[in-house]
Order: C-alpha cells, then structure tokens, then sequence
C-alpha cells in the first residue's frame, strides 16, 4: 500500500470549536481552549503517524479583520494555510452568522484542495434547523463534502478522520515518525501559562498580553522556568499582579500543574511581568514573539 501523507488545515471563525476538533484529531492537547476570541494566535501543527500515513494537522487563529499588527500576523497565518492545504477543514456551527467574513468564503469557493465542510455544535440543535442549515451551506459552498459534527460529544469525528485518510495524497512523510507538532516544549510553556490569562482576565487584558521564557532548565526531576508576562500599559501590570501578588500567584499555581501534567514532572515557575509598550504593533517585538507569518 502506498505510503500517504498530507497537511489538513483548519479555519474558520472565532469560536467554533477548531481547537476542540485540533485536539480530538490528534489525540493531545496541543492549542489552548478558552470561551474567548483570538485564543489561538498562531499556526500550531499536530502530526498523526501510522506505517500507512502521515497527516499534519495545523489549527489556525479564527478570521478576523485586524486592528493592529499582531492580527495582521495571525491571519497571515491563515492565509498560508489555504494556500498548503491538501485538504481543508472549514469549520463553522450552528449558532454563527452565515456571511461573516465572506471575503474568505470567496477564497475558499476558488480553492483546489477538497474541502470538508464540518457544522460544529449540533448538540445545539435540532434535525430540522440542522437539515436547514445544510442545505444553505451546500448552495454557498457546493464542492465542499459537509459533516455535523459535536467535538464537545465526538459526535461523527471518526467520521472525518476516515474521510481524511481517504482524501490524502500519496506521498512519503514531512516529518520524522515519532514527531508531534513542530512547535518547541517553550512554547507549550507559554501558551499554557497565556491560557490562564485568557481564563482569570476579562475586558482588554488577555488581548494585551504575551508570554515569553526567559529560563528553562530541564534535569531528571525538575523543569525550571521563568516566564515574563509582557502587557502594554502599567495599569494592566498591576491587574496582573492584584492584590500583595494574589492574582499572579493563582496564575502561576493553575499553570505548574498543568505544565506538570504535560510535562510527567514536578516544576518550578517564577513568573514576572513588564510593560512593554505597544508590543502588538512592533515589528521587532512580533518577530521575537514567533509571529513571523
């Protein structure tokens, strides 16, 4: 049988569940998962490998239209996975409004990859609104294959796994067998430390913050980090920070045991937090960040 191997990349707008499905497809947790928007700010890639084939899964920022230069970078992410794919999971639900960013709808209308049409969160509907909904997706996209799908449930996702394998091309693997993603173990470090943000924060605060390793030290039963939680402004510093260092204390706490978790070892993490103004919106400061798209 002929090896195959492939890249299934996922888009779709905030908040449709493309990290649930990320995860759940790749068997780890790999992209954070929050109720707000922008949660993923990166192109993160998740690779399954058997003897037979290799899919590489990449989970991207959900669309939006950029206010300053970090979204730029997020969907320019985005952009380059439509441009890869060797297949296109488009996810949206059953909740959504159809024509929300049409102008990507139009791009993927013009795509040759084929494209799997996932309709997430049907756990929140009914047959008949479900049935409805179909068929408007089938007149907007009527190449796209569409799938009702529930990653909340797992509802049909062995579905679209099997209807992934069929659809890649064949091809010899791009990455080592025993690879994960391609991102590095700081950066899980970091994005598991922003999820707390994302989670203990509201308002502008997890849209203003970057998380950086400064130290990470790897022995036989220790991890050592220290991480630095950039904002822009010092008011947002000392909210970060709360009370005699409470809120800081609480973020660090939530984020050791789940680093512990990921890691199957015991960790020390300081963490710190500058003003670093304007972050978003410097070329300098993007690119030391990972957002090089």
């Amino acid at each position: 049988m002929p090896h195959k191997s492939g890249f299934v990349n996922i888009i779709g707008n905030p908040n449709v569940g493309k990290s649930t499905i990320m995860n759940a497809m790749v068997g780890e947790k790999l992209s954070i998962i929050t109720s707000k928007s922008q949660t993923t700010r990166h192109r993160i890639m998740g690779i399954v490998n058997t003897e037979d084939y290799q899919i590489v899964y990449s989970d991207t920022p959900g669309i939006l239209k950029p206010n300053y230069k970090l979204q730029e970078k997020m969907m320019g992410f985005v952009g380059t996975a439509m441009e890869d794919a060797d297949v296109m999971l488009y996810i949206t639900d059953v909740v959504e409004t159809l024509d929300k960013n049409q102008h990507y709808i139009d791009k993927l209308i013009k795509l040759d990859a084929p494209i799997l049409l996932l309709i997430n969160k049907i756990d929140l509907s009914d047959q008949e609104k479900l049935e409805q909904l179909v068929d408007i997706w089938k007149k907007i996209l009527p190449e796209a294959e569409i799938i009702p799908v529930s990653a909340l449930n797992n509802f049909n996702l062995d579905q679209v796994f099997m209807r992934i394998v069929e659809l890649l091309p064949e091809g010899p693997p791009y990455f080592p067998k025993d690879s994960l993603t391609d991102k590095t173990e700081r950066f899980f470090v970091s994005e598991i430390i922003r999820e707390k943000v994302l989670l203990n924060y509201q308002k502008e605060i997890p849209y203003s913050v970057e998380i950086e390793i400064e130290e990470f030290k790897d022995t036989e039963n220790l991890l050592r980090l220290r991480a630095i939680i950039h904002v822009v402004r010092p008011s947002q510093k000392g909210i970060i920070i709360g009370h005699k260092g409470q809120a800081l204390k609480k973020i660090g706490t939530e984020a050791r045991i789940d680093i512990e978790s990921f890691f199957g070892k015991k960790v020390f993490l300081e963490i710190f937090v500058k003003v670093s103004k304007d972050w978003r919106d410097k070329d300098r400061s993007l690119r030391n960040f990972g957002y090089n798209a």
